[in-house]
């Protein structure tokens, strides 16, 4: 499955941004989603899942809250609704697709099948 993410933009401190996630190919609805990101410096870190079917969602600590994760298969897309940005959650937001939630839950990155290309958020203080 091929990935493109977008929806990334310059924010205030405060402000929400809603990223997509395009998937490519009639299997989307078979994968598990997720979407990680990585600020200049640091290592890629996970934001968020969503299981094949979107009943079970799973958030880092960092974001629970503030961000929520949701699919529609029927559009082959994920989103990643982001309220209440801080300057911190300024990164390069990456989205990836895995045959099970378990490589995401666990930070495997060698685990997923397949990631998008990033769209850059950043948090304005």
């Amino acid at each position: 499955v091929q990935l493109q993410a977008f929806g990334g933009g310059l924010v205030q401190a405060g402000g929400s941004l809603r990223l997509s996630c395009t998937a490519s190919g009639r299997t989307f609805s078979s994968y598990a989603m997720g979407w990680f990101r990585q600020a200049p410096g640091k290592e890629r870190e996970y934001v968020a899942a969503i299981s094949w079917g979107g009943g079970s969602a799973d958030y880092a600590d960092s974001v629970k809250g503030r961000f929520t994760i949701s699919r529609d298969n029927a559009k082959n897309t994920v989103y990643l609704q982001m309220n209440s940005l801080k300057p911190e959650d300024t990164a390069v937001y990456y989205c990836a697709a895995a045959t099970t939630l378990g490589p995401m839950l666990t930070g495997n990155m060698g685990g997923m099948d397949s990631w998008g290309k990033g769209t850059q958020v950043t948090v304005s203080s």
